[in-house]
């Protein structure tokens, strides 16, 4: 048998590279799904990289809630080329081989920059209940140093943490198969490979998860009950509307990333199958990269005049 795939040592096989089925079952497909994923891979980048640019150039949107959308659109950028490129790859050549340290820096960037995202969700919905709920002590909370600390929080905290469970994910014994029946490395169908009981590897993988997500989401809830409850208390309708306005953005990029995620990572095992976990994943990591651009450009009147404003000067 090829050391790509297993080699039996003693009485334990070990998997040297895994092979990533993808699309495989579906070879009528895949000129389709190559010509879809390049046109989506152009959307994304190019949606995400004009609101980068509006928020560094354009000086009327040098505010700390731009400059968390900068962010935001950079991360979306890094965050899908984990995996998009990778996934054309694999489809304009075919050769869907993989090896352990690959994998396992794909699927180290990919939680770490989905983590990163959770966070950044929470820190901009921080920044919108200073806004709307302390709007006079708004500049001195929200100032440049503040901001700068918060993004970099976002940013580095969840380093740590998915090094060293990627780590302990990988030092498992992989002995079922070599072949991951999915499109890149993630943690479902990696475990699945694993020969012995993993329930400690799926219990860390969840208690991660609560660390990463649900508490960044819990503190959107404070953040949105808090906001909610104060405009409700506005005396004119204009002021709630104009209130609401500000928040509606992120509110919906909120419920795309978490009701994606949710769907993809906390369903029942019973309901799991290879062809629905590839769908959801779909979603989750490309269709709400695409979405979020469109989102905060259509609904954001200044985000509206900077890209006007930009594409007259080019």
């Amino acid at each position: 048998m090829r050391d790509g795939e297993r080699r039996a040592e003693g009485n334990v096989s070990t998997v040297k590279e895994f092979v990533l089925l993808g699309f495989s079952d579906h070879p009528n497909l895949q000129g389709f799904l190559s010509g879809i994923f390049s046109i989506i891979y152009i959307i994304i980048l190019t949606g995400n990289i004009l609101i980068l640019t509006i928020t560094v150039v354009d000086p009327t949107l040098q505010k700390p809630m731009y400059f968390f959308l900068g962010n935001f659109s950079f991360l979306e950028i890094c965050y899908v080329s984990v995996t998009l490129p990778r996934i054309l790859f694999n489809i304009w050549t075919q050769i869907r081989t993989m090896s352990l340290p690959v994998c396992a820096t794909q699927l180290c960037f990919f939680l770490i920059l989905g983590t990163n995202e959770s966070f950044l969700l929470a820190v901009m919905s921080y920044d919108r209940y200073v806004a709307i709920c302390n709007p006079l002590h708004y500049p001195l909370v929200m100032n440049t140093k503040k901001c700068i600390q918060l993004a970099a929080a976002a940013w580095l905290s969840a380093m740590p943490v998915h090094i060293g469970l990627t780590c302990y994910i990988f030092s498992l014994h992989f002995c079922h198969s070599n072949q991951i029946d999915h499109f890149f490395c993630d943690i479902p169908p990696i475990i699945k490979l694993a020969c012995g009981d993993t329930f400690l590897y799926e219990l860390s993988v969840y208690l991660v998860a609560m660390l990463c997500a649900i508490v960044p989401f819990w503190l959107i809830l404070a953040s949105y009950s808090k906001i909610i409850s104060t405009v409700l208390k506005l005396s004119t309708a204009q002021g709630r509307g104009k209130a609401f306005s500000t928040c509606a953005s992120h509110l919906l990029v909120v419920v795309l990333f978490y009701g994606s995620a949710s769907i993809t990572y906390f369903r029942p095992k019973s309901n799991h199958s290879s062809g629905l976990d590839k769908l959801y994943s779909l979603f989750y990591i490309i269709f709400t990269p695409m979405m979020n651009p469109l989102i905060y450009s259509l609904r954001n009147k200044e985000v509206i005049m900077a890209l006007r404003t930009l594409l007259l000067k080019s």
